[in-house]
């Protein structure tokens, strides 16, 4: 915690929140839930007092040292957060707020050669003496009277916005960092998400994370027709994903005999349809004796033939559970700006193919219904299968890496 000035300031961080405020009488237990999430990841860089008052949380430090840096990147992966500032808080007295602004635009500024901005107040604080007008009117001319070499007035498109908050103290600062929004993890339920080392299982994961799912992770993984390097690249993604779900399981399906099976036992038009078929009814079974209630998969209607709305249907029907797909509105292009957004993106393009890829039909059959699939599966043992598949898991735990480069 820094303190300066005759009259001292201390450096706080600003966290704002936005749909949880929205939630009515479950409103308390959203902000609970987000508390709670945010201790846990400072957990290891000190002690904090963590308060929330209306739509802010206020994050102070009980310890001398007070890695704010650090403390915005990691709350800026927390969903729930809206954005978050590194705020200079003081006593709410005009004389107080004049020596504090040009201390803090001082630093601001320092080394800049020509800047534009403006000044937006907030006045909670009802008792101060100056108007949210008055205040911006007197520090946006204090700060031209002091700087008039480097500082110009832009209301419109600033380089800087200087953002008071009059409360029970001073709130000043100048900078915010973007969050995700959404919902904090453990509001949605839990579900499990259907990962492969390509570009959209890893973004739909992130999309029912930011509604509050708590989740794990399922990969099918066929050696020695998909290599360790495929295996590696999916637990990275996963390692990539704690830094928004924190803590998870990913749960390997050794799936080659599996596979060949299916090869040997259907017609190559259906095989893919067959494949994601017994898929969805191995991760269904690990679902339930996981406890979870849904799956999630990265599916896009309509972006390759074997995701037509029949062949959906047809996947689906095999799943005892309900099938989020939060992808499947979009086309590639806004998929591929979330995974670049939530730095995925490098890691899912390396060439390391998974069991879709490799073992896909040349030519498979673009509207399949469930009668179509059924027939195709009729020489094979299911429920024999689907425990093989079972029984072939490995668990990977995944940590959470705020670290990760």
């Amino acid at each position: 915690m820094q303190e300066n000035l005759s009259n001292g300031y201390e450096e706080i961080i600003l966290v704002r929140i936005g749909e949880i405020a929205l939630k009515g009488a479950n409103r308390s237990k959203f902000y609970n839930q987000l508390i709670g999430n945010i201790r846990y990841r400072l957990r290891d860089l000190g002690r904090f007092d963590i308060r929330q008052s209306h739509t802010r949380i206020w994050i102070k430090p009980k310890n001398e040292i007070f890695p704010a840096q650090e403390i915005l990147k990691r709350v800026s992966k927390i969903f729930g957060i809206v954005s978050a500032s590194l705020v200079r808080t003081f006593v709410a007295e005009p004389r107080i707020l004049r020596e504090q602004l040009l201390d803090y635009a001082n630093e601001v500024i320092s080394g800049k050669d020509k800047l534009s901005f403006k000044i937006e107040t907030r006045r909670v604080n009802k008792n101060f003496p100056l108007s949210s007008y008055e205040v911006s009117s007197a520090a946006g001319s204090l700060l031209l009277e002091k700087f008039p070499t480097v500082l110009t007035v832009d209301v419109h498109n600033p380089d800087l916005v200087f953002s008071i908050e009059i409360r029970e103290k001073i709130y000043l600062f100048s900078d915010k960092i973007d969050g995700p929004k959404g919902l904090p993890v453990g509001m949605g339920g839990k579900g499990l998400a259907l990962l492969s080392g390509g570009i959209d299982s890893p973004v739909a994961a992130w999309l029912m994370a930011s509604r509050g799912m708590m989740l794990d992770t399922v990969y099918f993984h066929t050696p020695p027709y998909t290599s360790s390097r495929a295996l590696d690249k999916v637990i990275r993604l996963s390692q990539i994903l704690s830094r928004y779900l924190g803590n998870h399981r990913l749960y390997i399906v050794n799936f080659t005999d599996i596979q060949l099976e299916l090869n040997d036992n259907c017609r190559n038009d259906m095989l893919t349809i067959v494949m994601r078929r017994m898929m969805m009814r191995i991760a269904s079974r690990l679902a339930s004796q996981l406890g979870f209630k849904s799956l999630i998969t990265g599916e896009s209607l309509g972006q390759v033939a074997s995701q037509t709305l029949e062949a959906l249907i047809t996947t689906e029907k095999a799943s005892e559970h309900i099938v989020f797909r939060p992808l499947i509105g979009l086309d590639k292009d806004e998929i591929t700006r979330l995974s670049r957004q939530i730095g995925t993106y490098e890691t899912s393009i390396e060439p390391y193919e998974d069991c879709c890829t490799v073992f896909v039909s040349r030519h498979p059959k673009t509207f399949p219904s469930v009668e179509d699939a059924k027939w195709a599966e009729q020489d094979l043992d299911i429920n024999h299968l689907i425990t093989r598949g079972l029984e072939s898991v490995t668990t990977q735990e995944i940590f959470l890496r705020d670290h990760l480069d």
